[in-house]
């Protein structure tokens, strides 16, 4: 065990060292300026050099920055800032005006559920779609309506729209989606064969009711490239019917992209390991229809 002395001497030693880094900080004339400027008492700033010098290199690296994509901080959009509470210097991590700016941007995201489909279609907007294809003129045309009437008019026919491999389908209906999230309107985007298989897993779960229920009852939603499913009796009958028949009796707004035609798609759901159950899916094809407007789209691929 130490001696009260030679604890008092190890302690005096320890202020030395952090006088003596705080005295060699100050040499630079802007660290100089940056403590000067936080009105703490010269003891209290000498316990936290270190800190400080951490918090005035992300201070520099604010100063100097012109985006996002250019911070150098430890954490990105985020200032370490020191601040007197309570007779002790704290830090704490606060959001840069660029970080905030982004976060009032994006916050209309909050009103978007989205299951297995790519971030980049959370920002989708009108303003990019291609509207050099004349084949995107009509959905374009109704796209635009929709939005307009929603206000006025929730029970509008969704779209279902169908075409080609990579033409744009589900970037469209996301662009009406974020457009209306804006105006704090609930949307869900569902990849549908991954989520048939989410929620087969989650069967007998608490966590599959809350599935099903939240996109059944979502103001709009989006059943995205449904025919790509692996179609089982289940699926079609204990999943898809269900969730149609509900959003038809409450007149909500439901969407759908496929590589197939109705027709087309009314083969798929007929099939299965049990042979052909074109009255079932015929049922189905009926409240999609319903349901929605059949609109095409056949354009060149736009993500190759």
């Amino acid at each position: 065990m130490k001696k009260i002395g030679e604890v008092t001497t190890s302690y005096k030693l320890d202020q030395g060292k952090l006088k003596n880094a705080y005295v060699e900080a100050l040499k630079d004339p802007a660290f100089k300026n940056y403590v000067e400027h936080l009105s703490v008492s010269e003891n209290v700033l000498i316990k936290y050099t270190s800190r400080l010098e951490d918090a005035f290199e992300e201070y520099q690296h604010c100063r100097h920055c012109k985006n996002l994509s250019y911070c150098k901080n430890k954490e990105k959009g985020f200032l370490l800032t020191p601040e007197m509470q309570a007779k002790t210097l704290s830090f704490s991590y606060i959001a840069c005006p660029y970080l905030q700016k982004k976060l009032k941007d994006t916050q209309y995201q909050e009103n978007i559920y989205a299951f297995e489909i790519p971030k980049m279609l959370l920002e989708a907007s009108l303003k990019d779609v291609y509207k050099d294809d004349v084949a995107r003129k009509e959905i374009i045309k109704y796209i635009v309506s929709f939005i307009h009437q929603y206000r006025e008019d929730k029970k509008q026919k969704g779209l279902y729209l169908h075409g080609s491999f990579g033409s744009g389908k589900t970037y469209l209906v996301a662009a009406l989606f974020n457009e209306l999230a804006h105006q704090n309107v609930r949307s869900a985007l569902i990849y549908y064969p991954e989520f048939l298989r989410s929620l087969k897993e989650s069967f007998g779960q608490e966590e599959y009711k809350e599935k099903f229920e939240k996109i059944k009852k979502v103001p709009l939603l989006l059943l995205d490239d449904i025919g790509a499913e692996n179609m089982t009796p289940w699926s079609r009958d204990e999943v898809l019917a269900p969730i149609l028949q509900y959003r038809m009796e409450e007149g909500l707004p439901t969407f759908f992209t496929s590589n197939f035609t109705l027709s087309e798609l009314e083969g798929h759901l007929s099939s299965s390991s049990t042979g052909v159950e074109k009255v079932k899916a015929r049922r189905i094809i009926e409240r999609i229809k319903e349901l929605t407007v059949e609109m095409q789209l056949v354009s060149k691929n736009r993500r190759s």
